[in-house]
């Protein structure tokens, strides 16, 4: 029985937890190979020019609104005017600039996860079946289909999200608590599906995503925390597929073996 036409009966893909280290290791050296050094160049240039493109058409709108918002705010207008009454500096005049920040900041971040997503995952994949994995054979379907609308939704999902609970910036803990979660929640969903739609069929992906479901949260709370580190943005569109995609594949091709193994071991069965 093959494993492209059954659900996997096996107990799962060995060394999952294993895998993860392994998964960065050998992204490390794929990292510094001259294709995938070339491959950072695309998301950061996506999203330098799109944060000045949303800059240009967003930074006035969405500075007044923040303005009329905080106005708007009776508490905040009376520490404003007292600020101003004493000589200091009006609160406004400062935080509209940061929460403006905080809004197109990760909208050029997400549009480079999408564009990484999208465009450089496939790049990051022909490369490594190439150098590392010439054994895992594609049995995906529709794969760009299927990663566009996941990286469309994902983000779609992000940014609402991220907007609808910046008020909730100005308590302290949620300051780091929400970006981090944002973050795991885009990075997971989305290189999770694009490491593995080329690849593997419909019933090994649902299988490894099953099995592989903490493991994957775990990279994408690695990276959400690097993400914290402002010259970590350059690198990190191309090393996370490059750790998701290693993870993803190394895992298939352990499931696929022990597929095998387990079919040849009921063929020696039966014939005996």
């Amino acid at each position: 029985m093959s494993v492209s036409s059954s659900a996997p009966s096996r107990s799962g893909p060995a060394g999952g937890w294993a895998s993860i280290s392994i998964a960065f290791k050998r992204s490390l050296v794929s990292q510094f190979q001259p294709r995938m050094l070339v491959a950072l160049v695309m998301p950061f240039l996506i999203m330098f020019v799109g944060l000045i493109l949303l800059s240009w058409l967003l930074w006035t709108p969405i500075q007044n609104w923040l303005l009329e918002v905080l106005g708007g705010w009776n508490a905040f207008e009376s520490v404003d005017q007292w600020l101003v009454g004493l000589g200091l500096f009006s609160l406004k005049v400062y935080l509209a600039p940061l929460l403006a920040l905080g809004i197109l900041l990760p909208l050029a971040g997400v549009l480079g996860l999408i564009i990484a997503a999208v465009l450089v995952m496939p790049l990051v994949l022909g490369h490594l079946q190439q150098k590392d994995y010439p054994d895992v054979i594609k049995q995906g379907h529709n794969a760009t289909a299927y990663s566009v609308w996941n990286a469309v939704w994902v983000g779609t999902l992000f940014v609402v999200g991220w907007l609808v609970t910046l008020p909730l910036w100005i308590f302290p803990p949620f300051a780091l608590i929400l970006p981090v979660l944002w973050w795991v929640f885009a990075l997971t969903r989305m290189l999770r599906v694009d490491s593995l739609v080329e690849h593997a069929n419909v019933q090994e992906r649902k299988y490894l995503w099953s099995r592989l479901n903490s493991q994957y949260w775990l990279i994408g709370l690695i990276f959400a925390l690097l993400n914290l580190i402002p010259p970590a943005w350059l690198v990190l569109p191309v090393f996370s597929a490059l750790v998701f995609a290693h993870f993803s594949l190394e895992n298939l091709r352990r499931l696929r073996q022990q597929e095998a193994a387990a079919a040849s071991t009921a063929l020696i069965d039966h014939d005996n």
